[in-house]
């Protein structure tokens, strides 16, 4: 029984901690640093040029950590390293968030699995 209610205990607590990341971030904010990133992924984060990624609609938490990644060079690009060199923890959570909320273009695999 202790144990049933430590797990649901934890399960909890790392819940608790999911949302709180996940609402780090300020989409408001982040649309007001994002004049860079446009320049290659465009203003709603749809690039239509296929060398740079779409970054709309994509979960916020996997930007920040794609973003966080290329400044402490655990992705190596040496164009989006020099981009986030100057950015703070809060501005990459503000810029993934405003991402995020963008309306993406991406396709799904509707259309392309067997049997659709």
């Amino acid at each position: 029984m202790i144990r049933g209610f430590t797990l649901t205990l934890i399960g909890a607590a790392l819940a608790l901690t999911a949302t709180q990341s996940i609402a780090a971030g300020d989409p408001a904010a982040g649309a007001k640093k994002v004049a860079t990133c446009v320049s290659c992924h465009g203003k709603d984060g749809n690039s239509v040029d296929p060398q740079y990624p779409r970054l709309a609609g994509q979960y916020a938490d996997y930007l920040s950590q794609a973003l966080h990644e290329y400044k402490s060079g655990k992705r190596d690009n040496a164009i989006m390293k020099g981009f986030v060199a100057t950015l703070s923890d809060q501005d990459i959570e503000d810029i993934s968030a405003y991402f995020h909320t963008m309306p993406t273009k991406l396709s799904g695999l509707e259309g392309h699995v067997q049997g659709d």
